[in-house]
């Protein structure tokens, strides 16, 4: 164990992830990593009965602890001399709003896209809508994810503004270096089959406006859904061009004497940039380095040109 997590420990990860199952040794394990690592401990308690875990997190000041959620028996009432940073986790199959008891008083959600306290398995990509729907309803609140995290699921996941990733077998039995494994959870330089369909942002969550629109609908709906842009599709769904906040200054600037008249025709980008929903996101990643201006965000359609959804760039961009 000294040797992984001193090999770990130079490579700057943030937090050591340690998994109980319902084992109260796992302090021993803690206070042992103590006395050469100073590497803050994330506790993941797997217990039917966590209060007999309450006085082991207080004695080793354990930074983060997450319980989780399905082994309780009862909602959890943590004594206030622990001051750790906590989380719940919660599996697929387990709906989000299962946080809400929790939201004042917890800091984060950790998603466990795999089977909880088993190594090695694939991510079930389900969760990425999972993530969306918390990261709505519980806006500041930081979330984690555990389970099959690969390069290019990391990738997508720091796309969402995800805090942070658990990454075990990835790392540890990659065939190159744990250093080089590490570098591909980080790097934006990876060889992807996930396709943009899995995760991104769907038709329904997004502003979508038709041509006869009014100029104040236009705004409002950017205004409501605070994506930046509203895309304006036909009757039929295909996609006839985005309308960003952009383009609302520039159809300002050009009808300043016919505000009151301004029309979707003035202020529309027939020609976005977008990208199909069976592409991948290497190819998603080559197509945007191909794009000399920046962009925040690209229309999702089919073959058919059919709006399908949207994928966002504003994590990434913030460095999350």
């Amino acid at each position: 164990m000294e040797e992984l997590v001193k090999e770990l420990d130079a490579l700057s990860v943030d937090c050591l992830h340690v998994d109980c199952n319902d084992n109260l040794k796992v302090f021993e394990d803690i206070k042992y990593i103590r006395t050469f690592s100073k590497t803050p401990i994330d506790l993941h308690i797997i217990s039917s009965d966590p209060e007999k875990f309450y006085k082991g997190i207080e004695e080793t000041s354990t930074e983060m602890v997450t319980f989780q959620l399905e082994n309780l028996k009862k909602p959890l009432r943590l004594p206030a001399n622990i001051k750790s940073k906590l989380g719940i986790a919660i599996v697929t199959e387990t709906p989000v709003e299962a946080f809400e008891p929790y939201k004042d008083s917890f800091d984060f959600i950790l998603f466990m896209t795999t089977t909880p306290g088993k190594s090695g398995g694939v991510f079930n990509k389900e969760n990425f809508k999972k993530i969306r729907d918390f990261k709505s309803k519980y806006p500041g609140k930081r979330i984690h994810v555990d389970g099959g995290v690969t390069g290019e699921v990391a990738f997508v996941l720091r796309n969402m503004g995800v805090h942070s990733v658990v990454s075990g077998s990835y790392l540890v039995n990659a065939d190159e270096t744990i250093g080089r494994a590490l570098h591909q959870l980080r790097s934006d330089s990876i060889s992807s089959h996930i396709r943009i369909s899995d995760f991104m942002i769907t038709r329904e969550e997004l502003p979508v406006i038709n041509s006869a629109a009014s100029f104040l609908e236009v705004l409002q709906s950017i205004e409501k859904y605070n994506f930046g842009f509203a895309a304006v599709t036909d009757n039929g769904g295909k996609l006839l061009g985005i309308i960003s906040n952009a383009d609302v200054r520039r159809g300002l600037i050009r009808n300043m004497g016919r505000l009151d008249s301004i029309e979707v025709k003035d202020i529309l980008n027939i020609n976005p940039f977008k990208v199909l929903s069976s592409a991948t996101v290497s190819e998603m990643l080559a197509y945007i380095k191909s794009i000399k201006p920046a962009i925040l965000f690209l229309p999702v359609v089919d073959e058919n040109n059919v709006l399908l959804g949207t994928v966002t760039f504003n994590n990434l961009i913030k460095g999350e």
